[in-house]
């Protein structure tokens, strides 16, 4: 990515993208970036998927963050992590929350530099695994402005039986989960979701590195609280009620808020009527437009 730490305007751009960050290929999808900001406290908005989708979660049709933010003027760029779309990958050892980390730390530098000019800095939108990613960006205290971050899919335990489904797969690098399969543990019951999903958002689908799968069963149980301390930024937090994927009741959303002991400011619910994917159930809408105002209150707030 070229820098453009000058402070020059550059063309908005709307579509898919791939671009080159010092030695790395990022590839993903934006919606007025480039654009004149309406006001200096108009943040960049960055979205970090979960595992087994690209960046294409954040854009699918009738269910996509990038043109709800749009609509509002909110620039936004969903980016493919490490190993999805055309995001050069990492090796299988580092293909950990850890990795991706400090990977996108790196590669956020240069989309700042790049796309801030104007804004009055950078939030981060992480799903599923993509949340405990952004955790861990925020964590590290990164050298470009964060404001805040806002996370859902992700939680302090996940079923003890998961690490037994996740080691079973296929000694292989990548896995591409079959729809069915994803079907049964993204979505919450048939009442939470229009009769157009789960097919609709099949189009995101992508295959996973299978380290990302083991790697956030084991070492992010153990870590996660001492991550969420470090974070010294304003937090939105929202895990589904019927989230197939974590242990998810009221105690357990408490409990991950309270880890973020350093955050100015911290809100922590959890979100009735909704599985994994809360973006794709019938209160979506309603889940994307509160964290698109928090990342608008949370740039006031440092």
């Amino acid at each position: 990515m070229t820098s453009n730490a000058g402070g020059s305007r550059e063309a908005a751009h709307d579509g898919p993208f791939v671009e080159r960050a010092g030695d790395l290929t990022v590839s993903g999808r934006m919606r007025g970036v480039g654009a004149s900001p309406h006001a200096v406290e108009s943040p960049l908005i960055v979205a970090l998927h979960g595992g087994t989708y690209s960046s294409a979660y954040f854009d699918v049709p009738g269910y996509s963050l990038i043109d709800h933010a749009g609509a509002l003027g909110l620039p936004i760029i969903a980016l493919d992590r490490p190993g999805y779309g055309e995001t050069t990958p990492l090796t299988p050892e580092n293909a950990t929350v850890a990795g991706n980390a400090e990977r996108l730390d790196a590669i956020l530098g240069e989309v700042w530099k790049r796309h801030g000019a104007g804004r009055s800095g950078l939030f981060l939108v992480g799903h599923s695994i993509g949340g405990a990613i952004a955790v861990s960006i925020a964590a590290r205290r990164p050298a470009w402005p964060l404001v805040g971050i806002a996370v859902s899919g992700v939680g302090l335990v996940t079923p003890p039986e998961s690490l037994d489904h996740w080691s079973a797969l296929p000694q292989i690098p990548m896995i591409d989960l079959p729809a069915e399969v994803k079907d049964q543990v993204m979505f919450g019951p048939e009442w939470t979701f229009a009769p157009d999903m789960p097919s609709r958002s099949h189009v995101a689908d992508a295959p996973v590195p299978r380290a990302e799968l083991i790697d956030i069963v084991t070492t992010w149980h153990g870590s996660a609280r001492d991550i969420a301390s470090r974070v010294q930024v304003p937090v939105h937090y929202r895990q589904g009620e019927f989230d197939r994927l974590w242990i998810t009741d009221a105690d357990q959303v408490a409990g991950f808020g309270a880890a973020f002991s350093a955050s100015p400011h911290v809100d922590a619910a959890l979100y009735r009527c909704a599985g994994h994917c809360i973006d794709f159930h019938r209160l979506g809408l309603a889940f994307q437009l509160e964290q698109l105002a928090f990342a608008l209150r949370s740039a006031r707030l440092l």
